[in-house]
C-alpha cells in the first residue's frame, strides 16, 4: 500500500457554501411550511442534513502534521496541507506525526568479529515519509522502527572488531563514521516496509564488556608496545645501515667485520634505548689488522 493524496476543500469556501445551504433549507421549509408545499418542506430538511454531513467533514492539519482518511474502513488518502479543510463525510480522520524524531536505543552486549563482547548502542533520526505503510503495513511502526534498529546494531556490531593495530582494516573503533553509515543504509533497507526514511545514524556508546575490560586493556597496551617497539628498530636499523654508509664513502674508513658489529651495537643501543646513554672515549690506538 502506497500514499495517495485525498480529496478535500478550503474549509473556509466550504463553510460559505454550508451558510449558503442552511440559509436555502430554511428559506425552503419557510416557505413550504406558510404555503402548505409539502415537497419545499422536504427539500428544506434535506438541505439542512446534508450541511450537517458536510459539517462533520470539517478537519484541520497542523504543521508537520498529516490526516489519514478512511471511509468505513476504506484508504481514502492523505491530507498533508496545514489548515482546514472539508474532506469526505462521516469518514475516519487518523492523526499522524511527519516530525523528525531520535530514537536512542538501549545498550546492547555483542560479540565484535573477533568473539570478544562489547557494548554498544546509538541515535537514530528517522521520519513518517509514507502514512500509508507506517499505519496499515505494520503493526505500531514506532516499534518496529525500535526492534529493526537494535537489530540491525547487533548485526553491524558482529560484523567488524572493536580495534586492531592495522590501520587497513575496518573497526568499531577507529571507523566510527564509515560503520554509522553502513548502519543507515542496512537501517532504511529493513524501514522502507514501514514508510520510514533514516536520516542520520550515529554510535552514541562504544566499550569493552565489564567482565573482560581490564584485560583487553593490558592486551591494548601490549599490542601498542610492541607496535612502537618494531617501528622503533625499523627506524634504527634504518638510521645505522646509513651512518656506516656515510662514514666509509665520505671518511674513506674501512672497518673490519668486528669494528662494524660493535659500531652497529652501540648505535642500535643508543637509538632503541628508553634511557640515556654515557658516552666513552676511547684515548687508545685502533690498531688496524
Amino acid at each position: 500500500m502506497s500514499e495517495k493524496k485525498a480529496v478535500y476543500v478550503n474549509g473556509y469556501i466550504g463553510l460559505i457554501g454550508l451558510v449558503l445551504l442552511v440559509g436555502i433549507g430554511g428559506f425552503l421549509f419557510y416557505f413550504g411550511m406558510t404555503s402548505g408545499a409539502i415537497f419545499q418542506t422536504v427539500m428544506g430538511f434535506v438541505c439542512w442534513l446534508i450541511a450537517i454531513a458536510l459539517l462533520s467533514s470539517a478537519t484541520v492539519v497542523s504543521p508537520n502534521q498529516a490526516k489519514v482518511i478512511l471511509f468505513f474502513g476504506q484508504y481514502i488518502g492523505t491530507i498533508r496541507e496545514s489548515g482546514f479543510f472539508l474532506t469526505i463525510p462521516f469518514a475516519q480522520k487518523i492523526n499522524l506525526s511527519l516530525k523528525v524524531r531520535n530514537f536512542n536505543s538501549s545498550v546492547l552486549k555483542v560479540n565484535d568479529l573477533d568473539g570478544n563482547p562489547i557494548e554498544i548502542s546509538a541515535v537514530v533520526v528517522f521520519k513518517v515519509v509514507d502514512t500509508a505503510k507506517a499505519l496499515f503495513d505494520v503493526a505500531y511502526y514506532q516499534d518496529f522502527v525500535e526492534i529493526q534498529s537494535e537489530t540491525a546494531i547487533r548485526h553491524i556490531a558482529s560484523q567488524y572488531p572493536y580495534d586492531t593495530f592495522n590501520e587497513e582494516d575496518l573497526t568499531l573503533r577507529g571507523n566510527t563514521t564509515a560503520i554509522s553509515d553502513e548502519l543507515a543504509n542496512e537501517l532504511q533497507e529493513r524501514l522502507s516496509v514501514a514508510g520510514v526514511e533514516v536520516i542520520e545514524t550515529r554510535l552514541n556508546h562504544l566499550a569493552y564488556a565489564t567482565e573482560i575490560a581490564s584485560a583487553m586493556l593490558q592486551r591494548q597496551q601490549a599490542k601498542a608496545i610492541l607496535s612502537a617497539r618494531q617501528t622503533i628498530v625499523e627506524g634504527a636499523v634504518t638510521m645505522t645501515q646509513m651512518a656506516l654508509e656515510q662514514i666509509e664513502t665520505g671518511q674513506e674508513i674501512n672497518f673490519t667485520d668486528d669494528r662494524k658489529v660493535q659500531l652497529i651495537n652501540n648505535l642500535l643501543v643508543s637509538i632503541i634505548t628508553d634511557k640515556g646513554t654515557q658516552p666513552v672515549i676511547n684515548t687508545g690506538t685502533v690498531k688496524e689488522k
